[in-house]
């Protein structure tokens, strides 16, 4: 079987592909592990490998918004499902977090303490995942009635530290500085850690601030970083036993289901603040 992410060098999907393996050895299915590194035109070589070898199925964290690109997929034959991304499409499965929800509770626990001058700090805005982190941010803030000037958006098109790095240095030249940040991920998160510790502004006295996903590196940091968590390992496990449904049975007989697991907010060092 195959399964392809969007990006390794985020240890949320090492520990989803954990997941899928673990569950798809039980079954004496070999796993192979592709990274499309975000890009469609890479997904789609991918896709096509899978295609010719007579894949037994595929798991994807899809980069193509459209679907189009796994077609290939249905055209010969070859069950998927898709992981990482909340589904209502009839042609698969899917499993994945609720992220508005999640983007939600980080963005209500940071009102909650009293911030009214926040940052959302999102990212490639194609991405079905971001666009409900987006979502949920948002609609915290219109549902707690503070107005919407109370948060600002600084889009960054990579989700990575470097990114978050960047997204820091732009704050700091901000004529009012936040008092708070929310990321679309942790990788994002730590990059701002990084740039803050630098110019000596204090985390979270001066700046509070909250990641997404929970990686292992979220509690580790020099100041533990509060996080949305994503049954990472869950969901890829989750995605196998799917696949596996999908394969044994025919397309008549078989209904696509759509499995949404809900997050949990993990406060640590880097928000506890109260104003």
């Amino acid at each position: 079987m195959g399964l392809i992410v969007l990006d390794m060098g985020n240890p949320f999907f090492v520990e989803l592909a954990r997941g899928a393996e673990a569950k798809a050895r039980e079954r004496d299915l070999k796993m192979m592990l592709c990274d499309s590194v975000q890009d469609t035109d890479v997904e789609t070589e991918y896709l096509s490998l899978f295609a010719e070898h007579r894949a037994f199925g595929v798991i994807v964290s899809s980069a193509d918004v459209t679907g189009r690109s796994l077609s290939i997929l249905s055209k010969n034959g070859i069950p998927f499902v898709r992981v990482d991304r909340a589904g209502t499409e009839k042609d698969a499965c899917s499993v994945a977090v609720d992220d508005v929800a999640g983007s939600q509770a980080a963005m209500r626990h940071l009102i909650e303490a009293g911030h009214r001058r926040l940052v959302y700090v999102s990212g490639p805005s194609h991405l079905k995942q971001i666009q409900d982190r987006r979502t949920g941010a948002f609609r915290a803030i219109s549902d707690s009635g503070i107005g919407s000037r109370a948060l600002r958006e600084i889009p960054v098109d990579r989700l990575d530290v470097a990114a978050g790095r960047d997204a820091a240095a732009r704050i700091l030249g901000f004529p009012e500085r936040p008092t708070a940040v929310f990321c679309a991920n942790d990788l994002l998160a730590l990059g701002m850690l990084q740039t803050f510790f630098s110019a000596r502004i204090n985390v979270p006295n001066d700046i509070a601030l909250v990641g997404y996903d929970d990686i292992e590196f979220a509690a580790a940091a020099a100041v533990p970083l509060t996080s949305v968590r994503q049954p990472a390992a869950a969901i890829g496990g989750s995605s196998v036993k799917l696949l596996l449904q999908e394969a044994s049975g025919t397309p008549e007989e078989h209904r696509h289901q759509h499995v949404l697991l809900q997050p949990e907010l993990v406060v640590r060092n880097s928000s506890m603040l109260t104003l």
